[in-house]
């Protein structure tokens, strides 16, 4: 079978399973279940001869000469035993369920799976496939799984212009689905890399944390498909919150897109029996302020994770470069102890969380010194008189090229203003109203023309994104008030 007539296939179950109302995700956890059995079987006999630690009693021979209500059975003995496995499969495995609720079903998702020989796949297919279904559950507004999946345009400029270099590590503190690994992954893949620069490449470039376990489990199996890690290596995503402490390792790059919201919370039962969420405020020695907004938080840990000489490129929305408090604390100490290069300011439209403003801030680390690190800030500007849509103009690669080619990765030292491209001094910036990085110059056409006004699904795109964060402005205040 060709490999697009497989895609057709995979998507087309996809969808008979959705008639009998399984989501996107159910369907991705159960199509990675699976293939990791398939694959892991395949891998066990000849040419490779390899041992995959999966007992016989739980492997993909287990399950073959089964159908029905049996074939159920097993497969929900095999999820659970799997499950209490170390390494790569436990994590897999960890706390596995059967979403498919009619056994014909599952057996014919068992036959199509058995029906091909993955590994003899070429990796692009192997990982075109799971790309796909995991941004079609990103689009799946029920789902929420959008806020775990970063454009991949996007993605791919912060890599180019970061442009990674072989046997340095890469770290995620929030990975979600893994994109940022899997760019990085291909942007070092086509370079000539000698063997050890590949090994490393495959076993020990790549840490991420990722909170949610469905997700960890999907980003998993998204690298492992990609070729990166193996059955028997240890995993290169641990499954816990990254902010909780400071990280005993230091890394090379870190790329990141933090969860959207501004408190992290947990939840708990009281007294009464009832469940109540809490805001959590991480307190951390490396952190240059206290405070429960998980955006700061989040910034603040990365640095923490860098190298003296590490760089990072992270998306955070806009209240981290204006917010005051914790926020003008956090921005002052970034400008004094990192080299803040650059900031892309990102428009509406590009998220599946709608209503989002964010940039992306590059930044390299730097030893202690007396004098602040930063001299000049660059600011590109791609929201003003930007418009996108999901639906009807997504983000494209070619959308960036302008910005890329303005920051010039081969040399950032050497840049010259353009319309949308400027810098500012440390002075300059030290000097605005709490140190805010909200900066903009661009006149908003859109704001005087009236003549030329957006198309009418545009204008209630915005309305309903600006209502959105009203709301949550309202909602801050209240929360505050509350607390007082």
């Amino acid at each position: 079978m060709s490999s697009s007539a497989l895609v057709q296939k995979v998507w087309s179950f996809c969808n008979t399973l959705r008639d009998d109302g399984m989501g996107y995700g159910d369907y991705l956890e159960q199509l990675t279940y699976l293939l990791f059995l398939k694959m892991a079987d395949e891998y066990s006999k000849p040419p490779y001869f390899r041992d995959t630690h999966i007992p016989k009693e739980y492997s993909w021979d287990s399950l073959m000469d089964k159908k029905g209500a049996e074939l159920e059975v097993q497969y929900i003995h095999v999820l659970n035993e799997l499950g209490k496995q170390e390494g790569m499969i436990g994590q897999i495995f960890f706390k596995a369920q059967n979403k498919i609720q009619d056994p014909a079903k599952l057996f014919k998702l068992f036959q199509l799976i058995n029906a091909e020989t993955w590994i003899g796949l070429d990796t692009d297919v192997k990982g075109d496939i799971y790309e796909g279904l995991l941004e079609k559950n990103a689009e799946d507004t029920k789902s929420g799984a959008g806020q775990y999946f970063t454009p991949r345009p996007l993605i791919r400029a912060m890599v180019d212009c970061m442009q990674p270099q072989p046997l340095k590590t890469i770290a995620d503190p929030s990975c979600g689905t893994g994109g940022f690994f899997l760019a990085a992954y291909d942007f070092l893949a086509k370079q000539e890399l000698d063997r050890d620069q590949l090994k490393f490449l495959k076993y020990e470039t790549f840490h991420g944390w990722e909170i949610v376990p469905s997700t960890a489990r999907l980003c998993m199996m998204n690298l492992f498909l990609h070729n990166i890690g193996d059955l028997n290596s240890d995993p290169p995503i641990e499954r816990n919150d990254s902010l909780i402490s400071a990280s005993s390792k230091r890394y090379d790059y870190v790329l990141a897109n933090p969860p959207f919201g501004k408190k992290s919370s947990t939840t708990f039962t009281n007294e009464e029996g009832d469940e109540e969420r809490e805001s959590l405020t991480y307190q951390r020695q490396d952190f240059w302020a206290t405070t429960s907004n998980k955006q700061l938080n989040f910034l603040q840990h990365i640095r923490s994770m860098l190298k003296i000489d590490g760089k990072a490129a992270v998306v955070l929305p806009d209240n981290v470069l204006f917010e005051g408090g914790a926020g003008e604390a956090v921005r002052k100490r970034l400008l004094q102890s990192t080299e803040l290069h650059t900031i892309l300011r990102l428009p509406t439209g590009i998220f599946y969380a709608q209503g989002v403003k964010a940039n992306v801030l590059f930044f390299d680390n730097r030893p202690a010194s007396k004098d602040p690190w930063t001299k000049e800030v660059w600011v590109y500007d791609y929201r003003t008189n930007v418009k996108h849509t999901l639906k009807t103009n997504p983000l494209r690669v070619n959308h960036l090229e302008e910005f890329i080619k303005s920051y010039n990765p081969e040399n950032r030292h050497q840049r010259e203003e353009t319309e949308r491209f400027r810098k500012f001094s440390y002075e300059e910036i030290v000097e605005r109203d709490k140190t805010s990085l909200d900066i903009f110059w661009l006149k908003d056409d859109s704001l005087g023309d009236l003549d030329n006004l957006p198309d009418p699904d545009v204008l209630a795109l915005d309305i309903a994104e600006n209502l959105e964060a009203a709301l949550g402005s309202f909602r801050q205040i209240v929360t505050r008030l509350q607390g007082v």
